[in-house]
């Protein structure tokens, strides 16, 4: 009887599963014609391999009993490997911790299937209590770094203290992504670092990292926009000045904090960097994602940046563990020029927009900047629809 119940909820599970991974997504259509979403999310805790849930043995698991619970799959970091398009997936599980792990798919839109174990991230001498939200970067020197948050509980936290915390840029490298060495964390001597993207290339023999400074775990502060600064080494990694590239601005949907996605991507233009943006509502923080431009020799100058957010959380992307947001820390840009853009909704689900680079440069370069008043805004609507009285 025990082996019918065993057998009977492994056939089912497993064939759901297997449908799940096989499913075909679905482009939508664009309105505005930038970028296209898709109809599934393309990872969610149900993706999660059952061989990591469930003890797949009849005798010590008779009624085919998860054992170890997961909760979310989101905040990926992207690369493109092999030909395949593989995403460095936050995995969190029912007891809050989070790990990174390697989710792969021919297409970059449907199919992912996650590698046969996580990613085994070796701790330094201050062990992590968390980690989260890798950005992974192909550096000129020969490595794939992953950079990420890495979470401890703050020392000086007064007795009975149990949520305040310290955050700092986490580094890891690695040239198959299977085998990862852990370095020592970024010193930065502008407070906390929760969002940290290596730059790939050297600058002035130097390695270059975006930063997000803040004076506190949750609240930037003084602190706050994303900064850019240099370090002599990778090694003993210490960023000892920050100039701030993009700073939070009153009113604005990065009125509260922003920080960089992944790292940017190059064009004959200047580099397209992607960001997220979070601003304050009666219903809570609200995160969305906004594109900008910087100088090509000169990558902490901004030289175009359309106003408002690129992505917003729609629909069923608003509601989950955190709700309405969305945050990315991944793209791939394609050999054709295709740009998938990976973003996770309400730190639940992960989900991929597709654009091109051209259409991506041209939002950019084209689209109006936010002047800052509402009188402004009326003003650029008013100019475009003059300009179009010609056409109508």
């Amino acid at each position: 009887m025990q082996q019918d119940l065993f057998t009977s909820r492994f056939n089912r599970i497993r064939a759901a599963h297997e449908s799940l991974l096989l499913r075909p997504n679905e482009e939508l259509f664009s309105t505005n014609g930038i970028y296209s979403r898709f109809k599934y999310p393309i990872l969610t805790r149900e993706h999660i391999p059952l061989h990591w849930r469930f003890d797949m043995n009849p005798d010590s698991n008779p009624r085919f009993m998860e054992r170890i619970g997961f909760n979310a799959t989101f905040n990926s970091g992207a690369i493109k490997w092999n030909g395949k398009y593989l995403l460095a997936v936050r995995v969190e599980g029912n007891d809050r911790k989070s790990f990174f792990a390697i989710a792969e798919s021919p297409n970059g839109i449907d199919n992912f299937r996650f590698w046969d174990r996580p990613i085994t991230l070796p701790e330094t001498d201050k062990p992590d209590t968390n980690v989260y939200d890798m950005r992974l970067t192909r550096h000129d020197d020969g490595f794939i770094y992953g950079v990420f948050c890495t979470e401890r509980k703050d020392p000086n936290a007064p007795d009975g203290d149990t949520s305040s915390a310290v955050a700092a840029a986490g580094i890891a490298r690695t040239k198959d992504l299977i085998n990862w060495e852990r370095l020592p964390d970024l010193i930065s001597t502008t407070g906390q670092q929760r969002n940290v993207v290596l730059f790939p290339h050297l600058i002035d023999g130097k390695y270059a990292f975006y930063t997000r400074p803040q004076d506190g775990f949750i609240d930037t502060g003084k602190g706050g926009g994303v900064g850019f600064g240099l370090s002599d080494s990778i090694n003993n990694p210490e960023v000892k000045e920050e100039v701030i590239v993009d700073p939070k601005i009153y009113h604005t949907i990065f009125e509260v904090k922003n920080g960089l996605g992944p790292a940017p991507i190059r064009t004959e233009k200047g580099w397209l960097q992607l960001a997220h943006g979070v601003r304050n509502t009666a219903a809570g923080l609200r995160y969305t994602l906004y594109l900008f431009m910087t100088d090509l020799e000169k990558p902490w100058i901004v030289t175009h940046k359309p106003n408002g957010h690129f992505i917003a959380p729609l629909q069923e992307e608003r509601v989950g563990d955190v709700s309405n947001v969305v945050f990315s820390n991944g793209w791939i840009e394609d050999e054709d020029g295709k740009v998938f853009i990976y973003y996770a909704s309400s730190d639940t689900r992960m989900h991929v927009a597709v654009s091109t680079k051209e259409q991506l440069v041209d939002y950019c370069i084209n689209s109006p900047q936010d002047k800052l008043r509402s009188a402004a805004s009326v003003q650029t609507i008013n100019q475009l629809i003059d300009n179009n009285k010609k056409f109508m």
